[in-house]
C-alpha cells in the first residue's frame, strides 16, 4: 500500500482519517470525523460528512454523498454514524444518510454492495452483503435489505420494511409490506409473482434447500389453504423432514 493520495483540489478537514492506499479525487470534501480505510477511492466532487466510517477497498463514484443528516423531523443535530463495508461500489449521486438516535444511531452498509447512479438510502437503514440497488431506487427510513437482494430502478420502499434474503423487486415497484425472502415481487402495489431460481442458483442453494423454499412457496401463496394453515402445515412437514 502506498501513502493517501489527495487532489489537491480537494478539502480534507483536520481530524479525517485517511488510511494507506487512499485516493481522493479533485474536488471532493472529507469532513473531520471520516474514517476512510485501505485502498477506498473517492471520485471527483463526492462528499462524505459526519461521523462515517468506509471500509477497505470501497469507492464512491463522483458527486456521491455519505453521512449527510437526516431527513427526518425530529433529528436534533445528535452525533449520531455511517458505517460502510468493504468492497462496495457506489455510483455517481448515490446519498447515504446518517443514523437517528431513535433508530439505533446507525445507518450500516455490508460488504460487497452495489449501489448505482442516484439512489438514495435513508437514516437507520441496514444493508447486507451483495445487496444490488439499481438506479433511482429509494429506501426510506429504518429499511432492512438482507444478503443478495436486488431492487431494481426506480423501486419505492417504504419505511420500517424487510426486503428478504435473495428476493428480486422489480422495476418501478411501490414496496409497503415486507418482502419475502427468495420471491419475486413486482407491481404497484407489489404482489409476490415467482421465486427467485436465478438467485437461488447463483447462491448455490443446494438441491433440497431449494425444493423446500418452493414448497414453502406453493402452500403459501397457490394453495387455497388461509394462510395459517398453510405454516402449520409446513411445520408438521419441516419437523418429519428433520427426524
Amino acid at each position: 500500500m502506498t501513502a493517501p493520495r489527495v487532489h489537491p483540489t480537494a478539502v480534507v478537514e483536520k481530524g479525517a482519517e485517511l488510511a494507506e492506499g487512499v485516493v481522493v479525487g479533485p474536488y471532493a470534501v472529507l469532513g473531520p470525523a471520516v474514517r476512510l480505510h485501505e485502498g477506498v477511492r473517492v471520485g471527483a466532487h463526492a462528499v462524505v460528512q459526519g461521523d462515517s466510517e468506509v471500509g477497505p477497498e470501497t469507492r464512491l463514484e463522483a458527486h456521491a454523498v455519505l453521512g449527510g443528516p437526516p431527513q427526518d423531523l425530529k433529528y436534533g443535530d445528535e452525533r449520531t454514524r455511517l458505517v460502510v463495508g468493504a468492497r462496495n461500489r457506489i455510483r455517481e449521486g448515490v446519498t447515504i444518510n446518517l443514523g437517528t438516535v431513535q433508530g439505533g444511531g446507525v445507518t450500516r452498509i455490508g460488504d460487497d454492495c452495489y449501489l448505482m447512479a442516484c439512489s438514495h438510502v435513508a437514516h437507520d437503514c441496514v444493508l447486507g452483503d451483495k445487496v444490488i440497488l439499481a438506479n433511482n431506487v429509494m429506501l426510506a427510513g429504518h429499511v432492512v435489505v438482507q444478503d443478495g437482494a436486488i431492487l431494481n430502478g426506480g423501486v419505492g420502499v417504504h419505511h420500517f420494511t424487510t426486503i428478504g434474503r435473495l428476493s428480486y423487486v422489480g422495476g418501478l415497484s411501490r414496496i409497503t409490506k415486507d418482502v419475502p425472502p427468495f420471491t419475486i415481487v413486482e407491481g404497484h402495489p407489489s404482489r409476490v409473482r415467482g421465486i427467485n431460481i436465478v438467485g437461488l442458483r447463483r447462491a448455490r442453494l443446494t438441491d433440497s434447500s431449494v425444493q423446500a423454499i418452493k414448497e414453502a412457496y406453493r402452500l403459501l401463496y397457490r394453495s387455497d389453504l388461509p394462510t395459517k394453515s398453510a405454516q402449520e402445515r409446513l411445520k408438521q412437514e419441516f419437523a418429519r423432514g428433520r427426524r
